[in-house]
């Protein structure tokens, strides 16, 4: 039995929904508080003429009390997770096996994607974030300078949500499907201090600024690991080509054959299998990457109160 007082506004209500959901995903958090708060505030503003804690009052046989929210969302997200588990392959006994096993793992090839597309969106992150910085630091003397600056955080932060759920996709790791609810109405230049005082705002855009160096490393990994992997894979076929006669043709049209030893036939084998050893290994170490990118991202993206840090 739940003997904690009812909350008489939806700050309290907030707080309370919070400290039930303590210790779950920083994301779900997130979600839950974006829920709430949107019926809530939207009650009490069509119950006009009503105190706010009668409606709260009024509301609780509907909505539910905190703990009773807290509870429903985590039997929810059992469910959610439960029907988008991606089916792992049966654990193979021998370490061999396993090493292989990756290949049949979906996230192993979205990872190693979104590896490649890093240095797309690295660019376009780095852009975003020090253009709109630079011109909303140009036009503060300005007045259209804080609009400007409140347009450019809402299109980073819609920008980062949708950057969590590529990641979700990619690496099944939990992001928020809410963004932080704006709050009550405020004034104008309130509502610049909180997006300033805001850490989530700047850690956003910290993120995307640190995101073309890593999408430059991402990038770079993953097309060295598949050009050397690829090169070990195709060397059977390329001197197959050159012993039936193809090889001044492909000279002639910049590829060149390496001479002696490493053209020898019974080599041949052994560089195909070097050559699937080295892509599988890049396959491991995609999925491995992606999983650790994904973390801090939530680390950066998810809010702080969401995480309950402030």
């Amino acid at each position: 039995m739940n003997n904690q007082a009812a909350p008489r506004s939806i700050d309290a209500y907030l707080n309370q929904l919070r400290a039930a959901l303590e210790g779950e995903d920083p994301a779900l958090v997130q979600d839950a508080l974006y829920d709430a708060e949107e019926y809530l505030r939207a009650e009490v503003a069509s119950h006009t003429g009503k105190a706010e804690a009668d409606v709260l009052e009024l509301i609780a046989s509907t909505y539910g009390a905190p703990d009773e929210v807290a509870a429903a969302y985590r039997d929810t997200e059992a469910k959610v997770k439960a029907a988008l588990h991606t089916p792992r392959p049966t654990p193979s006994r021998t370490g061999l096996r396993r090493f292989f096993d990756v290949w049949k793992d979906p996230r192993a090839y979205s990872s190693l994607f979104y590896l490649l597309l890093s240095i797309a969106t690295g660019v376009l992150y780095f852009t975003l974030a020090v253009t709109g910085m630079s011109v909303s630091a140009g036009l503060a003397i300005l007045i259209i300078g804080v609009p400007f600056f409140l347009i450019f955080i809402g299109i980073v932060r819609a920008m980062a949500l949708g950057e969590g759920r590529l990641l979700e996709a990619i690496t099944g790791e939990r992001m928020p499907r809410r963004p932080v609810h704006p709050g009550p109405r405020q004034s104008f230049w309130a509502r610049v201090g909180e997006m300033l005082r805001d850490a989530r705002t700047w850690t956003t855009l910290a993120y995307f600024v640190l995101m073309l160096p890593l999408g430059i490393a991402y990038f770079t990994f993953a097309v060295a690991g598949l050009s050397v992997s690829l090169s070990f894979l195709a060397a059977p076929v390329v001197t197959l080509l050159a012993s039936l006669g193809v090889g001044e043709a492909l000279v002639d049209g910049g590829i060149h054959i390496s001479p002696g030893w490493l053209e020898s036939p019974w080599l041949q084998p052994l560089w195909a299998l070097i050559g699937v050893l080295l892509l599988t290994a890049l396959l491991h170490a995609a999925r491995g990457l992606a999983r650790v990118h994904s973390r801090f991202a939530k680390t950066m993206l998810v809010a702080r109160s969401a995480a309950g840090l402030i």
